[in-house]
Formats: C-alpha cells, sequence, structure tokens
C-alpha cells in the first residue's frame, strides 16, 4: 500500500481487450496499465473491495453493446475496458473543484454518471432519465476492478462504519436499484401492509427488495427456484416463498385466440395466484410486483398485479419481449413501469436503512482480484450463490 495520496503510475486491473470477447472467464485478464489521470470534479479512489454485476457480464460478452467501440465512437482513446459499477475504497487523489469529500475518507460509489451542467437536469429532470446518464464502470471506463477506479465527485458516499470493505461493496447497485423500484414511482410506492411479490428472491436484487419491504412496512412473498432458496429467502424477511419450479405457464404469452393454449396458460396462472394468496394469508393482489426477469414472467405478473397497482421493470433476464394482455391492463388500470437504476438521493437512503441495519448487504462470496473473471462466469451460468458477490481488490481478507 502506498502512503496515502501518492499515486503511482501504473496499476494492477482485471482487463477485458475486444479481441477477447465472449465468456468471462476468458475475456477478463489481468494486465498493468496507467493510473488514469484525474480531471476537474474527479475523484481517484484506492480500491479496497468491488462488487460482482450483471452489467459486467455483457462488457465480456461485447453484446448487446461493445461498450469500447462506444466509447472510441465518442473519441476517447483507450482500446480496453476496466469494469466494475461498484466499490468501497478510501479517496486517494482530488481534482479541481471537489468540495465534498477529501483525502483518506472511507467511501462507497453510487454507480451512476451524468454531466450536471447539461440543460435537461438544469431544467429539473432526475439525473437518470437525462440524455448525459452513463452506467459508470460499465458505460464508462476504469471502473472498480483496478487498484484505483475514478468517479464523479459526486459519486462518493459515505461508507458505513459497521461493515467490512467487502461488504460495503456489495450492497449499493442492487439495493439502490431495488429501492427506486419499491419507493420511486408515486403512487405506486411500498406502504404499510401492502403485498409486494418479488421475482427471484434469492438473488441480489430479490434479497434487497424483500428487506427494503419489509423496512417500510410491506409483506414481500418472494418467488425461487429450490427450496435451499426458499429457506434464504424467508430467513430474510419473506412473509412467504413461492418455488417456480411447480408450475409450468412461463415464457410467451400464448395467442389468445388458441383456446387450448391460451386456456391452459389461465389455468396455470390462477393457480399460481392461488398459491400467492396463501403464503400471504389473505386473499389481496400484490401492490407492487418487482420485475427483473422479463419475459418469461411479465404475462403472470401483469395478471396477477392489483388493481390500480404497479409491474416495475428493471431488466429482462430472460429476454426482452414482454407480452401483454392488454384487457388486464387497461380494465384494471394498472401500470407496467420501466425503472433504471437510481439517484443520489436514493443512494444515500438506501445507505442509512444498511448503516441502521434494517438491510443487510446479503455478501455471499467474498472472493480475491483473481476471481473476477470467474465469479461473472458463474453468474452468466446462473450458477452464482444466492446473494451479492464482492472481490477483494487492495484489501486482506482480515481486514475491517
Amino acid at each position: 500500500m502506498p502512503p496515502t495520496g501518492v499515486v503511482p503510475r501504473k496499476m494492477h486491473a482485471s482487463v477485458i481487450r475486444r479481441e477477447r470477447f465472449g465468456p468471462p472467464d476468458q475475456a477478463f485478464q489481468s494486465e498493468v496499465v496507467d493510473v488514469p489521470a484525474v480531471g476537474r470534479g474527479q475523484v481517484l479512489l484506492y480500491v479496497m473491495a468491488a462488487g460482482i454485476n450483471y452489467n459486467n457480464v455483457w462488457a465480456s460478452l461485447g453484446k448487446p453493446v461493445d461498450v469500447i467501440g462506444a466509447r472510441q465512437r465518442k473519441g476517447e482513446v483507450e482500446d480496453f475496458h476496466i469494469g466494475g459499477s461498484e466499490c468501497s475504497g478510501i479517496v486517494w487523489a482530488v481534482g479541481d473543484g471537489v468540495r465534498n469529500v477529501k483525502i483518506g475518507d472511507h467511501v462507497v460509489v453510487s454507480g451512476g454518471v451524468w454531466d450536471e451542467t447539461s440543460q435537461d437536469i438544469r431544467l429539473g429532470a432526475d439525473p437518470m432519465a437525462s440524455a448525459s446518464n452513463l452506467a459508470w464502470g460499465y458505460e464508462t471506463n476504469f471502473g472498480s476492478f483496478a487498484q484505483f477506479a475514478l468517479v464523479g465527485d459526486f459519486q462518493c458516499v459515505p461508507k458505513p462504519e459497521r461493515l467490512t470493505w467487502a461488504e460495503a461493496a456489495a450492497y449499493v447497485l442492487s439495493g439502490a436499484t431495488a429501492y427506486r423500484q419499491l419507493t420511486g414511482w408515486q403512487p405506486n410506492v411500498v406502504r404499510p401492509g401492502d403485498p409486494v411479490l418479488i421475482w427471484g428472491g434469492s438473488g441480489g436484487l430479490g434479497s434487497m427488495a424483500i428487506q427494503i419491504t419489509r423496512a417500510l412496512g410491506g409483506t414481500p412473498i418472494a418467488v425461487v427456484s429450490s427450496a435451499d432458496r426458499a429457506d434464504y429467502c424467508l430467513k430474510l424477511g419473506a412473509q412467504g416463498v413461492i418455488d417456480r419450479s411447480a408450475y409450468h405457464h412461463w415464457g410467451r404469452l400464448p395467442d389468445i385466440s388458441d383456446q387450448n393454449a391460451f386456456g391452459g396458460w389461465m389455468k396455470e396462472v390462477r393457480r399460481f395466484g392461488t398459491e400467492f394468496w396463501e403464503k400471504l394469508g389473505e386473499r389481496r393482489a400484490p401492490r407492487i410486483v418487482f420485475e427483473h426477469v422479463g419475459q418469461n414472467t411479465i404475462p403472470t405478473s401483469i395478471y396477477l398485479c392489483d388493481s390500480s397497482g404497479m409491474v416495475v421493470l428493471c431488466g429482462g433476464t430472460t429476454g426482452y419481449h414482454g407480452d401483454v394482455d392488454l384487457r388486464f391492463l387497461w380494465m384494471r388500470q394498472k401500470r407496467l413501469q420501466g425503472s433504471h437504476g437510481f439517484n443520489l438521493r436514493q443512494c444515500h437512503e438506501l445507505t442509512q436503512l444498511v448503516a441502521r441495519g434494517d438491510v443487510d448487504p446479503c455478501l455471499s462470496y467474498e472472493g480475491d482480484f483473481a476471481e473476477i473473471g470467474k465469479l461473472h462466469q458463474l453468474m452468466y451460468e446462473n450458477q452464482h450463490p444466492s446473494g451479492n458477490m464482492a472481490v477483494r481488490i487492495n484489501a486482506l481478507a482480515d481486514d475491517e
């Protein structure tokens, strides 16, 4: 560890290059590269630990977006990608104009990057809706999978003192994304007593959503794929858990004109809804359906959602075709809401819940720098453990 504030010329990084695009275990390779220069309003972090998220599975594959090529078309010269969209670390150097952090501060990173001088933000837009908004460590370079990371000063959030470096690196992206889904879309926000259906309850997003729903007074019902994952959700505070492997109606919605196929789908979705009532303990529909699965589950989500309720979606891990029977949508005045990332207020509010102990980071695996490619490969193959994963970058195994 160099003396605090002394910036070396070179650093170790886990790097993706275009000629290696493919499965993550081949795309990520350790290299020595230049430490990035710090510009006005920027902060150089000494990365202690980094979270593992799906966006750098996409970066390694080079699709749906070649992030290296996209940046080069905008004039950037680097022919490599250093990913990583969340981390904990120490402020190591600051650029001109930085006032809100100082060298030596312990911080976590909010993963949204935008131009605070852009016209839409100046006119009052949520930064997440700004044309200038980018995902740090995916659409931008010099993310957390290196000894040093480059961030905007506004991205720095005080690290909860009770967390280890690895725990602090694992909660922001999934936690604040879930927080925005559950609190950011008035009037469809979690209120005391609201039933909430949470797909993928044992994953990074789902484990955060269960705890946030509980902290806000709602009643979470999780959906999982196995009994061991059900136990995990119950320990986090789920009221009940539904095993989706017991149902067979997943995927694209059958054509309504095919009475046999559509009738079979309706029978299964109603059976699923009956189990939801049983787990909830009363005949109420979910006021909010927490979605990120996409193609396989959207038809069920729209059907089950309560009248004037909301299905809120932040991804489509099973595909991007969202079949909807519009009769269920307009006759019951339901809402299908897209949700992307989180703004600074939402990140700070979620961090307060974590700092108070209301939400646990759910760190299920703590690895080291050499495992970055392997852990993304597990995520790519859907073989990763429940909860969130992180790797130590500069932190030692026993660092607090």
